[in-house]
């Protein structure tokens, strides 16, 4: 399948980028989406999920968490970690509100209390979960997610399962209180009393499907891909290997592996640093071939700063081979 193919007809394309903090997963996650954008297929998504945010600066624009128009046909984004925190505390709410009408008593410090137990994961995971399952579908042809450091990307692909089952008991909870709850209106109203019951809180019902629907996307090879990104070095290689084997583990699809800022020497100088760099670059573009069984990507490193549009049309076409 090559770039221009959509996968599924009208389906969303995403690629996800991640890898070692500090390796460009950024500047490569841009550089996809820009030139993605440049075949005019469809508005192309850019999403960062990295707390550290730089993907304003890659563009040298000021970015947030709404959808935001770097050049014709992309737009770009920076999670704002509150989302995620703000819609488990609605879940939270929903089912303090549940055991209020039980006749249980939950003052504003209890419900912070709860909320702040550890009910609730990495604000920064939540976030990014949320806004995966908000744009997966949102009409976009491709949505590209840089994504935080190794640690953060790992918690992100445990984070399904972990939030479903932590749902599942919620959802559990919330059914017995509203038993409950119920059976001890009837005493008082008979059938009328469940006049209006709606079953599970909507809050927690939503939160459930779009969980379940991030596991769904971020399983599918045929709509998602991930690229980890690394530079010619023997930690940033290492941490490589353990997310490919981790991707691996959690049915994610990985779809090439990107050696970023590969010294080329393309002058063609005869200096001892040139010569030596270069030479072992290619030593460790030889051990990442030898290692991994997915594509490799070279990326050359540029001269200057990558940032800013016409720098990153640059190293685009290396992203899309």
């Amino acid at each position: 399948m090559t770039e221009t193919e959509h996968p599924h007809g009208d389906e969303t394309d995403i690629v996800l980028y991640g890898g070692k903090g500090g390796v460009g997963k950024t500047t490569c996650a841009a550089a996809h989406a820009l030139a993605l954008s440049k075949q005019r297929e469809g508005d192309t998504l850019v999403v960062s999920t990295d707390p550290a945010h730089s993907l304003g600066d890659a563009f040298e624009q000021e970015l947030s968490g709404e959808p935001t128009e770097v050049v014709d046909s992309l737009f770009a984004i920076e999670v704002d970690a509150e989302t995620g925190q703000e819609a488990y505390r609605h879940v939270v709410e929903a089912l303090a509100d549940e055991f209020r009408d039980a006749g249980l008593r939950l003052d504003d410090d209890d419900l912070e209390r709860l909320f702040e137990a550890g009910l609730v994961p990495g604000g920064d995971e939540v976030a990014a979960l949320e806004y995966i399952a908000r744009y997966a579908d949102a009409g976009y042809s491709h949505v590209v997610f840089d994504t935080a450091p190794t640690g953060h990307t790992l918690r992100l692909l445990d984070l399904p399962e972990v939030l479903g089952e932590t749902l599942g008991v919620a959802g559990e909870v919330q059914r017995r209180v509203r038993r409950t709850a119920q059976a001890a209106k009837s005493v008082f109203f008979g059938p009328a009393a469940y006049w209006g019951s709606n079953g599970d809180s909507d809050e927690v019902v939503s939160l459930q499907e779009r969980v379940g629907s991030v596991q769904q996307v971020l399983s599918d090879p045929s709509q998602t891909r991930f690229c980890v990104v690394l530079t010619p070095e023997r930690m940033a290689i290492a941490e490589a290997e353990r997310l490919v084997e981790r991707l691996d583990e959690a049915s994610v699809p990985s779809d090439c592996v990107v050696v970023n800022r590969v010294f080329e020497n393309p002058d063609g100088c005869r200096c001892d640093r040139c010569q030596r760099d270069a030479e072992r670059h290619r030593d460790r573009i030889e051990a990442v071939e030898e290692r991994f069984s997915v594509p490799i990507k070279c990326v050359p490193q540029l001269k200057g700063e990558a940032q800013g549009v016409d720098a990153l049309e640059r190293l685009g076409p290396y992203l899309l081979a």
